[in-house]
């Protein structure tokens, strides 16, 4: 019996202390940390926009509970899975597709759209997942400047949507940069372009931005428009590792998606999902402190004088006024990994909302780096 992992021994592996482990509020902060061996040997991981709180002790628990059913296939815990977020997203089940993580829905997208040799628009620096992948079918990508806001360009990608234009991307709010357009623009601009073309809008941070009326556009999908919306749940959710996101579109389109896939999700995914999609306490205690933490960024880039923008997701875009390559060196050599280069923006930094002890970190490396 030593030499055996027993399920209450595997449970304080992953750092859950009990069978049941209720959230009551965002005040028990010493039940969400996360463990010690989420050190990276020393150093800090500020480079891929991650939740280290998660995953929350309720959904750790669901992931070793599942491991009971590790032998079945997934296919009935994805379809519950996609019932459930249409549920929430008041439309039908077969509008929702469950991948393994957002990342196989912008890709199965990108092959879909990108054999028919057309082209993408969209603008740059954005998230490239979709667009990269698109073009290894030969799909052309029509790079679209961001406008003076570090925005979205809405006005130039009207311009330039033709008949050749296969699909639109939209990363709102966008990564890097963080900034989100406005509901009516968005939605305005939309509606239009699905009269001519596809709209694909990636809504990684829509979590990080719902209390700043975040324009979902899940009600245009639900009033028959050409548009595609993309979720994940490896944000706000904490389960980057676990790999699981969703894509909601009308049914046709679905099914042309689901022939596009190729990996899929995993049985403990969709136990994680499911159970952090209904736990409102982590939720909001993440909220709380990404929004602590950007404060701390805030107060040290006005403290230094830095440009930056106003962010609406879980990383902060600031001017550094160096090359990304000499800055980010700089700060690996003090155990701190920023954001990659994002052209043509080579002067600015990509920085991720970690935990508060590292953020302070890295914002007292900031000011010596400028003193």
């Amino acid at each position: 019996m030593n030499n055996q992992i027993t399920r209450r021994n595997l449970l304080k592996l992953l750092g859950v202390s009990g069978v049941t482990l209720p959230l009551t509020g965002i005040s028990k902060e010493l039940d969400i940390k996360p463990n010690k061996s989420l050190q990276n040997d020393g150093v800090i991981k500020l480079s891929s926009n991650e939740n280290p709180y998660g995953p929350s002790p309720k959904v750790r628990e669901a992931i070793i509970n599942a491991f009971d059913e590790a032998c079945r296939y997934p296919y009935g815990r994805v379809a519950e899975l996609e019932k459930k977020i249409a549920q929430r997203e008041g439309v039908d089940p077969s509008m929702v597709l469950v991948t393994g993580g957002s990342n196989e829905g912008l890709r199965a997208t990108g092959r879909l759209f990108g054999v028919e040799k057309k082209e993408i628009i969209a603008c740059k620096p954005t998230y490239l997942a979709l667009m990269t992948y698109a073009e290894e079918f030969d799909c052309k990508i029509n790079w679209v400047p961001l406008d003076e806001n570090l925005r979205y360009d809405l006005n130039e990608i009207s311009r330039r949507t033709s008949k050749n234009t296969s699909m639109v991307f939209i990363c709102n709010p966008n990564n890097p940069t963080g900034t989100m357009l406005q509901a009516k623009d968005l939605e305005d601009f939309c509606a239009a372009s699905a009269k001519k073309t596809c709209v694909f809008v990636d809504e990684a941070y829509y979590d990080y931005s719902i209390n700043d009326g975040y324009p979902t556009m899940t009600k245009l999908v639900k009033a028959g428009h050409n548009v595609i919306v993309s979720r994940t749940f490896s944000k706000i959710y904490g389960l980057a590792g676990v790999r699981i996101g969703y894509l909601i579109a009308n049914p046709e389109r679905i099914d042309e998606l689901k022939k596009c896939t190729m990996a899929g999700t995993n049985i403990l995914a969709t136990h994680a999902a499911m159970t952090a999609y209904d736990e409102k306490s982590f939720f909001n205690y993440s909220l709380s402190k990404n929004k602590e933490a950007l404060e701390l960024l805030y107060s040290a880039f006005d403290e230094l004088g830095l440009e930056y923008v106003n962010s609406y997701t879980n990383f902060a875009f600031f001017k550094t006024g160096i090359h990304i390559d000499k800055f980010s060196e700089h700060f690996k050599d003090k155990g701190i990994l920023v954001g990659r280069p994002f052209p043509p923006y080579y002067d600015w930094c990509r920085i991720s909302t970690g935990k508060i002890e590292d953020i302070r970190r890295f914002t007292d490396v900031l000011k010596n780096y400028y003193s």
